[in-house]
Order: C-alpha cells, then sequence, then structure tokens
C-alpha cells in the first residue's frame, strides 16, 4: 500500500480488506449508528473466529450513539471488547481506525468518518491512511494513545446494564432536544449528494482533477471471473448480479482495453441513455452514440441500440456483421425474444456478455442454451445484503384470506375479472392501509395487478389524505420522471403502478414496497424487491409489506430472501419461515404460517403439476415446446417429466397432447423413446455419437456405422467448445482427443459409446462386427417424425448434461 493515501468516498472498500488480514482491530468513533455495525458486523465476526482481537471505543456525546448500534455491538461476537466514553458534555469528536497485521506492519486512518453507513458508503467524507511500516513512530503512538482512551476513567464497559442506563438518558435528550438531536442524527446519516445518483464511482488526483476510476468489490469478482473466461477462449458469457451491484459499470471495465467497438444493447431508453453516460464515465476519451428510434449515430466507438430498433433488418444491415468487439445485451434475461435472437443471429463479435439480476423464474436457466452454459459470476441479492452493498430488509407478510383456489387459473395468470372482483372491496383497502401505516417509511412504491386496481387504491390512500399517484401508461396528469422527482423529494408518499417500476429506473431513497397482488413469476418479484434494495445514506433498511393468499408461487417466493443454502431453505417442510440475512428481519402474521403449512400439505399430485407447468410454457412459447425449451423455461425440473413418463413424449401422450398420427409414432417406437432418455450418462459419448448419426439426416441415420465414420463429427463436436473439452476428457483420452487422430479415436468411439451402450440397450441397439445400429423396423410414413423427436430428446439431453457438469467442474 502507499504511505500515505486519501479516501474521498467509500471507506467501507478500505477497511473491510484491512479486517480481513488484521491481528489487532481498535475502531475510535465518536458516533456508532446501527446502519455501520450492520455493514461491518460479518467482516468483524470473521475476524474474530480466527482469534483476530477487536477492540471499538464510542462516545454519548449529544446523545447521537444509537442505543441498538450497542446492542448489535455485542451481539457481533462474544470476545468483542466495546466500550462506551462518558463525555459528561464535553466534545468528543473523533474518528480512527487502527489496524495491526503483525511484525510491523499494519495501517491507521483517521479523518471524518464515524461508524455510519452514509460515512463508509455514501457521504462526503475525508480520511487519511496512513501506512505503518512508513510510520512506525505515529502508528505505535496511535496504539498507544487508543489504549489509554479505551481504558479512560471516563468509559465504561458496554453490557446490558450499561447500554441500558444509556437509552434511557439517550431518550430523555431526545425528548429535551428534538430538534438538535434529530438535525446531528440526519446530518450524520444524510446523503450529500445529488438526488438520483448513485455513490460516484470516481477518485481524485492530487491536483483535484477527476482520474480515471476503479471497480468497486461487488464488480471486482465478476470482473475477475470475466477475464478468467475471456483468456480461456470463451466467446459467451452471462454475469448475474443483483440489482444496484453496478452491472452497466462491470460492463464497460470489461471493455475497457479489451474492445475497440462495443454495441450495448437494451429495450428501454433511459438504460440506453445511463449506460452511455456509465461508459464515458470510465472511458472519456472515447466517442459513444445512440441509435434508436430518433437517434441514428454509426460511427462512433461505442453504439448504445435499443432492440426494437436493431430488430429491424434494415437497421441491423446497416452495421457489418463483425462491426463490434463486444455486444453487451442488458437484461439478458429477454434474450430468448425473437427480437434479441434476430440480433444475436446477425452479428458476429468476438465476446458477447449477457448481464441480468434475473436470469429466469427460478434457476438461471432460460437463457443458459444463449451463452453456451457459460455464467462467469453470480451474486444473489441475499449475498450482496451480507457483505454491505445492498440495504437489509424487513419483510412483513401480511394475510391475505381471499381464497385464491376458487378463481379461475387461465395458464399464467387469474382471470382479470374475477381477480378485480376479490381487489376491489373496501374492507381490502381497509386492510392495506393499516397494514401500510403499520410498517411503512417514508417512500413507497406499490405493486398492482391491474391499472383498475392501482386506481382504485390511490384513490382510497388520497382520500385518507395520503399523498398518492396511481402511475401507468395511462397517466396524463403527471410526467414519469415529476412523479419520481416527487417522490424522492417526499413530495408523494406512495406510487401505485403494475409493472412499470420493474427494469431500468432507480430511486435509492424509496425504503418501502408494498405488494398487492398475486405473485405469478418469481422474476418480476425479485425485479421489484430490487427497486427497494440500494444503498441510500437515510435508509436503514427496505420494509417489504406483502399481502399473502393461497395464491400460485405463495410458498416458494418466500425461499427468495433465505441466507440458507437452497437445498435447505426450500427441501424440508419444517423451514416454513426462511431465515433472513443478518441485519434482515422477517416477520410473518400468524394466518400466513398457518396456510404455508396448509399448502404444503397440499400440494398438487406430481403428475397434475407437471401439467400445470407444461401448460405455462406453451401458453408462454405459443407452441407445444420442444423439449429443450421446456427444460429451459419451465418450473418444474425437466427430469421429473422422465421419471413419471418414461419420456416427455410419454407424458405428451399422457396429457393429450398428440395428435392420432403422433399417437401411433409414439406407441410403436414408446421403447426407443425410452432407451434414448433413459439411458446412463457418466459422459456425452452416447448422445455425442447419437448427433453424429443424426447429422446424416431423417432417412439414413438409424442405418448402421463404423467407429471410422463417427470419428470426425465425434471429435469436431468435443472440441469446438472449450467448456466440453475441459468437462468431458477423461486424462487417458487427451493424447486422442486434443489433435485429431482417426484411430485413436475410433478406438475411444468403439469402446464408449459403442460397446457399453449395445450392452446396456437390451437388444435396442447392436455393435457386431465393427458396426453400430439402432435395432428399428421403420414404417416409411414415420421416418420424419421418429427422426424429429430423436434429435429433439438427443440435444435436450446433451445440454443438460453439460449444464448439470458445468456446475460442479471448474472451467477456469
Amino acid at each position: 500500500m502507499p504511505d500515505v493515501k486519501l479516501i474521498t468516498e467509500n471507506l467501507a472498500d478500505e477497511l473491510i480488506p484491512s479486517i480481513g488480514k488484521a491481528s489487532g482491530i481498535y475502531i475510535l468513533t465518536s458516533f456508532v449508528m446501527d446502519s455501520g455495525v450492520r455493514l461491518l458486523s460479518p467482516y468483524l465476526r470473521e475476524a474474530m473466529d480466527r482469534g483476530a482481537e477487536v477492540k471499538l471505543l464510542a462516545g454519548d456525546y449529544l446523545f447521537v450513539s444509537q442505543p441498538e448500534a450497542l446492542k448489535s455491538l455485542l451481539n457481533i461476537h462474544p470476545d468483542i471488547e466495546a466500550r462506551l466514553w462518558r463525555s459528561q458534555g464535553a466534545s468528543f469528536h473523533p474518528k480512527a481506525y487502527l489496524f495491526d497485521y503483525g511484525d510491523g506492519q499494519g495501517q491507521f486512518i483517521v479523518g471524518s468518518s464515524n461508524l455510519s453507513l452514509s460515512a463508509f458508503r455514501m457521504g462526503v467524507e475525508w480520511n487519511l491512511a496512513v501506512n505503518a511500516k512508513a510510520e512506525p513512530f505515529t502508528f505505535r503512538r496511535a496504539l498507544d494513545n487508543f489504549m489509554k482512551n479505551f481504558y479512560h476513567e471516563f468509559t465504561q464497559p458496554l453490557n446490558e446494564t450499561t447500554i441500558a442506563y444509556y437509552e434511557t438518558a439517550y431518550k430523555a435528550y431526545h425528548q429535551k432536544y428534538p430538534e438538535l438531536v434529530q438535525a446531528i442524527t440526519e446530518m450524520e446519516e444524510s446523503e450529500l449528494m445529488l438526488p438520483h445518483k448513485e455513490s460516484k464511482q470516481e477518485d481524485v488526483g492530487a491536483d483535484g482533477d477527476s482520474i480515471v476510476i476503479s471497480p468497486r468489490p461487488a464488480q471486482l469478482g465478476a470482473l475477475e471471473a470475466l477475464d478468467n473466461t475471456y483468456a480461456e477462449g470463451y466467446e459467451k458469457a452471462m454475469v448475474v448480479m443483483a440489482t444496484g451491484l453496478g452491472k452497466t459499470y462491470l460492463a464497460g471495465f470489461f471493455a475497457k482495453e479489451r474492445f475497440k467497438r462495443v454495441l450495448f444493447v437494451a429495450h428501454r431508453e433511459e438504460i440506453l441513455n445511463q449506460a452511455k453516460h456509465s461508459f464515458l464515465h470510465i472511458m472519456p476519451d472515447k466517442t459513444a452514440g445512440l441509435y434508436n428510434g430518433s437517434d441514428k449515430e454509426t460511427e462512433t466507438d461505442f453504439i448504445f441500440a435499443s432492440i426494437y430498433t436493431l430488430s429491424t433488418k434494415m437497421h441491423r444491415e446497416r452495421f457489418e456483421q463483425a462491426a463490434f468487439d463486444l455486444i453487451v445485451i442488458d437484461e439478458f434475461h429477454h434474450a430468448a425474444a425473437k427480437s434479441y435472437q434476430m440480433v444475436l443471429s446477425y452479428f458476429q463479435p468476438k465476446f458477447l456478455l449477457g448481464i441480468t439480476a434475473t436470469p429466469d423464474r427460478m434457476d438461471g436457466k432460460d437463457v443458459y442454451a444463449i451463452c453456451d452454459g457459460n455464467v462467469a459470476y453470480q451474486l444473489h441479492f441475499i449475498e450482496a445484503i451480507q457483505k454491505g452493498w445492498l440495504s437489509p430488509f424487513r419483510y412483513y407478510g401480511i394475510f391475505d384470506a381471499t381464497d385464491y383456489s376458487q378463481l379461475t387459473w387461465l395458464g399464467t395468470k387469474y382471470d382479470e375479472e374475477e381477480l378485480l372482483a376479490v381487489q376491489l372491496r373496501e374492507d381490502m383497502a381497509i386492510q392495506i392501509y393499516k397494514a401500510w401505516q403499520r410498517h411503512k417509511q417514508t417512500r413507497t412504491i406499490a405493486f398492482c395487478s391491474s391499472i383498475i386496481q392501482a386506481n382504485f387504491l390511490s384513490d382510497y390512500f388520497m382520500r385518507q389524505g395520503v399523498a398518492s399517484l396511481s402511475l401507468h401508461s395511462g397517466t396524463r396528469s403527471m410526467s414519469r420522471q415529476e412523479a419520481i422527482r416527487r417522490l424522492d423529494h417526499g413530495e408523494l408518499h406512495v406510487i401505485f403502478t403494475v409493472d412499470l417500476f420493474n427494469e431500468g429506473v432507480d430511486i435509492p431513497s424509496v425504503d418501502t414496497l408494498l405488494f398487492v397482488r398475486p405473485t405469478q413469476s418469481l422474476t418480476v418479484f425479485t425485479q421489484q424487491v430490487g427497486r427497494g434494495l440500494r444503498l441510500h445514506a437515510n435508509k436503514q433498511y427496505c420494509a417489504i409489506i406483502d399481502l399473502i393468499g393461497n395464491y400460485r408461487n405463495a410458498d416458494i417466493k418466500l425461499s427468495l430472501f433465505d441466507s440458507r443454502e437452497v437445498e435447505v431453505a426450500v427441501g424440508k417442510r419444517g423451514n416454513l419461515v426462511p431465515i433472513p440475512p443478518a441485519g434482515s428481519v422477517m416477520e410473518l402474521e400468524t394466518g400466513v404460517v398457518d396456510m404455508l403449512d396448509e399448502l404444503s400439505r397440499k400440494k398438487q399430485p406430481r403428475k397434475d403439476k407437471l401439467r400445470s407447468d407444461y401448460f405455462e410454457v406453451k401458453e408462454e412459447v405459443g407452441h407445444r415446446p420442444h423439449y429443450l425449451e421446456l427444460h429451459l423455461l419451465g418450473k418444474a425440473s425437466s427430469k421429473e417429466y422422465r421419471q413419471e413418463f418414461g419420456s416427455y413424449f410419454g407424458f405428451l401422450y399422457w396429457c393429450k397432447e398428440l395428435d392420432v398420427y403422433e399417437e401411433s409414432v409414439y406407441v410403436r417406437y414408446e421403447r426407443w423413446f425410452k432407451e434414448v432418455e433413459t439411458t446412463g450418462m457418466t459422459k456425452s459419448y452416447k448422445m455425442v455419437l447419437l448427433l453424429t448419426m443424426l447429422e446424416r439426416g431423417a432417412n439414413d441415420w438409424f442405418k448402421s456405422m463404423t467407429a471410422r465414420e463417427a470419428a470426425p463429427f465425434f471429435h469436431h463436436y468435443l472440441t469446438k467448445k472449450e467448456y466440453r473439452r475441459k468437462i468431458d476428457f477423461s486424462d487417458k483420452d487427451k493424447q486422442g482427443l486434443q489433435e485429431f487422430n482417426e484411430e485413436k479415436v475410433a478406438s475411444i468411439i468403439a469402446d464408449m459409446p459403442m460397446t457399453k451402450w449395445s450392452r446396456s440397450s437390451k437388444g435396442m441397439i447392436t455393435f457386431n462386427n465393427g458396426l453400430f445400429e439402432p435395432q428399428l423396423e421403420i414404417e416409411p410414413e414415420h421416418v420424419d417424425l421418429l427422426f424429429a423427436w430423436t434429435k429433439e430428446i438427443c440435444e435436450y439431453r446433451l445440454h443438460g448434461y453439460f449444464e448439470r457438469k458445468a456446475e460442479k467442474v471448474d472451467l477456469d
């Protein structure tokens, strides 16, 4: 580290690494706020678990230190030593952070930052960090003076009794001088920055001029993963990061020094403008332009283009196919849409980067194929909260007695008229209003099912004297920008909307979310939760007020808030109530807990659930889904269809989704379909061999093949993509498959899969005299459909195999 370093923002980015390597941590601060304690708690706890000494001295000056913060300090670890300086009215205003690394190594930081989220992350603060090795005398003197202050006669140890005494005096002082204390507290926790801005990712040089900005810790891990991915020769990757962590800046940092021309594609104008600003902030020497409905700039280094404009052939073809070195797709979970597919199939970049906070409904699979199965980095909002990069939450589950089982389910949503009939009731509005009054903070976004419901609730709240607005595509009384400004400035208390704020809008000051709609899409719900989790100096937590009834996904969505591993969080019937991350709270009304218990006991029968999930996918894609589409888009695990029905086409037969001709094909070749579906795959070789045969076309795929005939395509398939090579080449295979050698590759194929598959197939496949052949008697009129269905199963199994293996194999 440099001998002396000026830190003008994001002090936490300096403190956290120092805590991680210090054997002694000594903090001296005049004010302690609960937001600051929550931010440092996990890092201090880890330090003490490995034996580090932690001492903290806070002050009672003007009774700004919060009692709950002092209590939180004691809860960090049994071995923490914390004391309180009793100022007795005299000024006590030090701010110092000392870290002893041992062997004369360490650093100390002194300046303006108290122990608060604002001081650590967002406020205007100046601190100097000094290398202990460069200033050993000063460092030793600082440690000596800290100990003198720590054990001074004016101090007392923090414990339940002393904190109780302090809390009594704290409340009395606040009652006596409310305006003074409020002003100081707000100053300590305020964000002294322009509204609507995130804390700037910039630094200041010695001459006061702006210099090139650096990635935040939240971006460093993703950037390193992308660097490794690119160095390994991958051409595509996806990054999944929670809302509020700077995905656009990440894309800019990745582009810098690596790619000359960049195309950034998004579906909202706000995103394009924000991205343009971010890229130029990182690389001010570059040129950037917009390509959308009104602007058609084509010659700049960076193009920020609307997907709706680029989806037109004429506009795509204004650019050469290889015009861009890097293409970034924002909100990558939209990339399966036809408009995006037309763009992706046209351009030929050196690298494709997809960025999103919510890759799919449940588990990130719906865009997996588009990035060749390469998810370079993932960071869920729960983990981001634990790291102090997003705001903690307090979730309030409010019981909704509506019996949604009596409403007609239309595949992906409830019948709108029936839903409105239960929503547009005075008693429902009263319940919502009372719940909001109990738990709300200062600025609320309320998510509704429909414009009618939004108008209804906004009118009710206004009659109660609440400054509210129903904001949607038809709102004429106020622009969207003006509504956001008024909410941010506290002139509006509630905005009722439908899906307007799911993506592309950042209002960090929003501290309350109100959900008055059944959760139908977990992707949308996650996006909406993200609207309230951005850090803001005046926000200690985000209140999430959620009406929960017996609607679909009511039980599943709660697992999103669980800090435990997914399989633990949702796999046990006894774990109905999630365990939130430290600093966050889950409160469920008794009615909600009882209802969740009943739902867990009355789950749909497995076959009926699979049918329901299948029809949701069918309605979404507009046709009977191919097997891979069902896997990528369905809520249920696709392997359940095989487990329950022997094959996907067996499910379609049971579900009456086949016509008479298709039924006859299924019945005649049922054993074959089940063989392809269920044959074991410790490696991909069986399906690669089958794909090799299918390459010969519908009329010839089932004819006998030798291992030498299979070798060229087999080798090409397994070496074309780096991840396939890494996943499926054992040590004994490498010599034969790295450089094509027909004899060696053929030898591998003959052993596995040809010999082993023929032995396990119960006569469905033979391998005699060097000829591998399925034993099928195919009617001429069945040739095309049998080929299509066999290929569908083969492609599904290969995708699922590499997807599963990629999760377990280090591809770096």
